[in-house]
């Protein structure tokens, strides 16, 4: 069983691969990252997802769950380049989740949202510039891999031998999708805490998190939509967040029985908006006990991931293994100082195997 952390630029693609009870072997994806996770057009190169993606249909498998977690660009555009430019992959999905705009209307009866559709170039065009376009989910409705279900709070889904809980997103959220998001910007700039903090201590921010510390959370309402779950798969549990919210999945989990009193003990946590101040507090590490928290992104426009989620998750467990997909981040941001203080473990970690 592997899960790998793709290179994907300031965004996220996960793919897991594993060999099902049944000799079977699956694999899925989690996310696509920018277009240059498949394909940059600035330099005229393919990147991981497309190698990941040619694996598989060369060894004759198939993307057996296909997750898309919201509609901000750093998730979604690799995978619309992948359906822009393999005219075959169709062939080689099995099952798609993605809760697109029509759809929340149609099964919350509330009115559509006209910017919340994703345009993409007809399958086997390149050009980058202005070219006839089509909804994405016009496109996906000629398939059947998509079944327009809604992937909600509170749900268990299985597919073959893997088990998910759904954390989210909740019916609230979404319908606050489609009342409240305007189109300011197709990056997600306008989300969350921005900048770097780095050069604060870890010390810094541990001493300011008092008990008189006040928590913001963040209020996009494209990362507040994210499918977030639970996976367990050959018996270990995994949590996922894409860009949630942290007080409806901590919400999610106290459902389950999952508190500060009682948490939910996990392989590894992917944390929240890569690493976002504003989508990861106290409360929700506190639900969770790994040793492993990863985090995808290459910092570049946003300062992700943010040291003082980091301090957080150190308050929780001072033991706790980062693992990054970029070395520029391993090794910047965390200083002397924090190492001196601090039993610091910072990896690069493209990937994960778990021996079953």
């Amino acid at each position: 069983m592997v899960f790998k952390f793709l290179r994907a630029q300031n965004g996220d693609c996960t793919i897991i691969k594993y060999t099902d009870d049944s000799g079977t072997k699956r694999n899925i994806i989690i996310d696509a990252g920018l277009y240059a996770a498949y394909f940059d057009p600035a330099t005229n190169t393919f990147g991981d997802l497309k190698t990941e993606v040619d694996d598989i249909k060369g060894n004759n498998q198939k993307i057996d769950l296909l997750i898309l977690t919201h509609i901000d660009n750093d998730h979604i555009c690799g995978f619309l380049k992948l359906f822009e430019m393999d005219t075959e992959i169709s062939g080689f999905i099995r099952k798609v989740w993605f809760n697109f705009g029509k759809l929340i209307a149609e099964k919350i009866k509330e009115e559509e949202n006209k910017l919340l559709t994703i345009k993409m170039h007809r399958p086997g065009l390149v050009s980058t510039g202005v070219a006839e376009g089509i909804d994405f989910e016009d496109f996906l409705l000629n398939y059947k891999f998509w079944q327009r279900e809604l992937i909600l709070s509170g749900q268990t889904h299985h597919l073959d031998d893997a088990k998910f809980e759904i954390l989210g997103p909740t019916i609230p959220q979404l319908r606050k999708l489609l009342k409240e998001y305007q189109d300011k910007t197709q990056d997600d700039v306008y989300t969350s805490g921005t900048g770097n903090d780095w050069s604060t201590n870890v010390a810094a921010f541990i001493q300011e998190e008092g008990p008189k510390y006040k928590f913001s959370q963040d209020t996009s309402v494209k990362n507040g939509s994210s499918i977030s779950f639970i996976l367990t798969l050959k018996g270990k549990k995994f949590v996922f967040l894409g860009d949630s919210h942290p007080y409806p999945v901590a919400e999610a989990l106290s459902v389950l029985g999952h508190t500060s009193e009682n948490p939910l003990e996990v392989e590894f946590l992917k944390v929240s908006h890569h690493g976002s101040k504003a989508n990861n507090n106290k409360e929700l590490l506190a639900a969770l006990i790994t040793e492993n928290y990863m985090i995808s992104t290459n910092s570049m426009g946003h300062g992700h991931p943010h040291k003082r989620t980091l301090s957080r998750i150190i308050t929780r467990n001072p033991d706790a293994i980062f693992h990054f997909n970029y070395e520029n981040v391993r090794e910047g941001i965390f200083n002397e100082a924090d190492r001196k203080a601090y039993n610091i473990r910072a990896r690069l970690t493209p990937f994960i195997l778990f021996k079953i």
